[in-house]
């Protein structure tokens, strides 16, 4: 199974339906040679790679309702609406706790997408090639969000969201050599990312980081050229696209358990009833 990546959009909240996805291809002890994830999608890899199933399932409903987790008191106290020191130290070492030797046994590549706030480009670290621990640095910075985090500082760069510069990174697997890629996108088919509407405040609040601004501002272009290119390698046979079905009822922060559940069995669900197609694809 060479040549095939795996590709994970971000989209907050809604990555309970790519975590209900990866358990399945975990129960069918299907593991591809090349991940590379955004944000939540990135998240979401590590579970994957440390073979824990359930984990992120457990983490995103058990704790979202924790105001240590979600809260407009983090903004006070962390400078974010999302605790970073609690989901990236107090839940990973404490609560649910990730088995960081399997992650790092783990023969696949992973690869971490973020975007530099100074040039508004895209910035990749791969785990292989991270120093102890660096990687999950990178996860950080690739998961806190434009106005609900701080930016992080890492390898003397200030980072932010990977979704902002490349929202579904299948460009950068097929330049690492990946021929064949199995994409879980968090938005339906029909779905059209519409025009960045906070202009003034972006250019307000990031005066320093025009690179990010204008990334931010070409969002919407950048996303749905990639859908478009994605729908062309579709129909070429060379990418496989999981995603939801039905336009979602979860937004990117969302709090009501019975929603994200029902997200999660969703993305588990729809996984399982292509996965004869997915093989056969695989052999092909």
């Amino acid at each position: 199974m060479e040549n095939i990546g795996l590709v994970l959009e971000g989209g907050g909240m809604r990555g309970l339906y790519t975590a209900g996805v990866l358990d399945l291809f975990m129960e069918k002890n299907l593991y591809l040679p090349y991940i590379i994830g955004v944000s939540m999608g990135a998240c979401n890899a590590c579970s994957y790679l440390s073979r824990q199933k359930g984990r992120n399932k457990r983490i995103n409903i058990n704790y979202v309702d924790d105001p240590r987790y979600l809260s407009c008191r983090n903004l006070i106290f962390e400078k974010g609406i999302f605790g970073a020191d609690f989901i990236f130290n107090e839940i990973p070492n404490k609560l649910e706790i990730f088995d960081v030797d399997t992650f790092n046994k783990s023969k696949e590549k992973f690869i971490v997408g973020t975007t530099d706030c100074d040039t508004g480009k895209p910035v990749y670290f791969e785990k292989n090639k991270c120093q102890d621990g660096d990687i999950f640095d990178a996860v950080r910075a690739s998961s806190s969000l434009p106005f609900m985090a701080s930016i992080v500082k890492f390898k003397g760069l200030n980072l932010l969201d990977g979704g902002i510069s490349d929202p579904i990174p299948i460009e950068k697997s097929i330049k690492d050599g990946n021929k064949k890629n199995i994409i879980i996108l968090t938005r339906n088919r029909d779905y059209v990312k519409k025009p960045f509407k906070m202009k003034f405040l972006a250019r307000r609040l990031y005066s320093n980081y025009s690179g990010l601004v204008e990334a931010m501002i070409n969002r919407h272009r950048k996303y749905n050229h990639t859908l478009r290119y994605i729908e062309k390698l579709r129909r070429e046979g060379s990418v496989f696209v999981i995603r939801p079905k039905q336009p979602l009822k979860v937004k990117r922060i969302e709090k009501n358990k019975h929603k994200l559940t029902e997200l999660y069995n969703q993305g588990y669900r729809e996984a399982l009833e292509c996965y004869d197609k997915l093989e056969d694809w695989i052999k092909k």
